[in-house]
């Protein structure tokens, strides 16, 4: 096992240690004070979307247990707390009146980290878009990234003065290409008509919510968490090669590239550019106002080769085998180096500014035997992924912080309750807290920060 305190000396005294979670995955309460639903409600309600029909309405109870949480959080000894905020709670139809109290909750939850001396890593968008927007369409729909620019307007007067950082979407990949062209997400869509239109107006609204942020708070740093993908190809055969930047470009490009460099990649354009929605004249201005930091989230590499069947789609791929035995409880094969691979080879094709490590972190589904949770495996994994970081400040890449996903077990999308991502353990019977052997270690390692200003652990 790494020392913790081994590792530590291995990052700068100002490398930020924190953990993360999102809104309708640990919230609960989704018919209180307020709230309507969202896309995630609906979808987790149709029969066969979920694991075992498993839904948001308690989760971990978060919303009635904040204070306890936070003195959990507090408890792990780490410096930064990433949390999203839930839309259809602060203006509940998408569009319309205003929830007071929904604003009243994220007030109770920023004023409490300040309380606590932790620093507040908000999300805007974190998938559970009101429902009533579809109505409009959705994210198809342009009318949406105005909706989200007047959200985010909302929650940036009202939190922006305590915020340390605020991120506009988390992984426009999923909310993009997993919701609309693969139906794996909310709202379930297959299309690739569809989701081009929800890659450009995602985008669009990005770019609205970075100048809304400009505007409210020109201080507050703002960016956006990507989960870019590192594709390897799953030979050195020309197709194959061929095959990995058409995937880079779908996967990555059209977000690296509209958001870092104004532009579409030239070979999605080429491919699908005809059936995009209309890019209106200031569009990619919008959308590739300066940032001051992106997360990026990783877990696994993404492999492929070139799918030889007669008309074949953009990006024409195939998935390529593993090549790594390990694999997470999750089915996620297990390969650290890809998190060094992509930070390098983003950084080499795009001007990026500082990056936070948003999310990593593993699924193991051990229980408690004893009062203990023995989820060495997890451990190991973040650090071996820290280890990786490391490397790359060393050779000069701007890493700046690492969240460890998650801050506890929760509701994990289309897997339900059933896979375990947390540092700590959640009962969803009893809602008790157990922290994890790898959240004691992380503790240890958090504790080590900011150097020279931390209590004895």
């Amino acid at each position: 096992m790494i020392d913790p305190k081994t590792l530590a000396a291995r990052f700068p005294g100002d490398f930020m240690f924190g953990v993360a979670t999102a809104s309708f995955q640990i919230e609960g309460a989704t018919k209180t004070d307020g709230r309507k639903p969202s896309i995630w409600d609906a979808f987790s309600n149709m029969p066969g979307r979920v694991y075992k029909g498993h839904n948001g309405d308690v989760a971990c109870d978060h919303y009635n247990r904040l204070e306890e949480d936070l003195d959990l959080i507090q408890s792990l000894g780490v410096e930064a707390y990433r949390f999203s905020i839930a839309w259809p709670r602060i203006i509940p139809e998408g569009t319309g009146p205003i929830n007071e109290k929904g604003l009243d909750f994220y007030d109770r939850l920023v004023d409490g980290l300040k309380q606590r001396n932790i620093k507040a890593f908000a999300t805007l968008y974190h998938w559970d878009l009101p429902l009533a927007l579809m109505g409009d369409g959705g994210w198809t729909a342009r009318s949406t990234a105005y909706a989200y620019q007047r959200y985010a307007k909302t929650v940036i007067a009202r939190l922006g003065d305590r915020l340390d950082a605020v991120a506009t979407f988390n992984e426009p990949w999923c909310s993009v290409w997993l919701s609309h062209l693969y139906g794996i997400h909310a709202p379930g869509e297959r299309n690739m008509d569809a989701a081009l239109h929800a890659l450009h107006f995602t985008n669009l609204a990005h770019g609205l919510g970075v100048a809304t942020v400009r505007e409210e708070y020109p201080n507050l740093p703002v960016g956006i968490v990507i989960n870019p993908m590192h594709v390897y190809p799953g030979s050195d055969s020309t197709e194959d090669k061929a095959a990995a930047e058409r995937a880079f470009d779908f996967h990555n490009g059209v977000f690296f590239g509209p958001v870092f460099k104004g532009e579409y990649p030239e070979s999605f354009l080429s491919a699908l550019g005809h059936r995009m929605p209309a890019i209106e004249d200031g569009d990619m201005a919008t959308i590739s106002q300066k940032t001051d930091w992106w997360g990026v989230n990783y877990y696994t590499p993404m492999r492929v080769s070139h799918d030889p069947s007669e008309g074949a789609e953009f990006p024409a791929t195939v998935n390529a085998k593993p090549v790594s035995d390990g694999k997470t409880d999750i089915g996620w094969e297990i390969f650290p180096q890809a998190l060094g691979d992509l930070i390098r080879t983003v950084n080499a094709r795009y001007e990026l500014p500082d990056c936070y490590i948003t999310e990593n972190g593993a699924a193991y589904n051990m229980g408690v035997e004893n009062g203990v949770v023995d989820d060495q495996p997890r451990l190991d994994y973040i650090a071996d992924h820290l280890a990786v970081t490391a490397d790359l400040i060393s050779d000069g890449y701007p890493m700046k912080g690492y969240f460890a996903w998650s801050l506890m077990d929760n509701f994990e999308w289309a897997e339900g309750y059933k896979m375990r991502f947390g540092i700590v353990h959640v009962d969803y019977d009893t809602q008790v807290r157990t922290i994890k052997k790898s959240g004691h270690w992380y503790k240890e390692l958090a504790e080590q920060f900011p150097k020279g200003n931390h209590k004895a652990g």
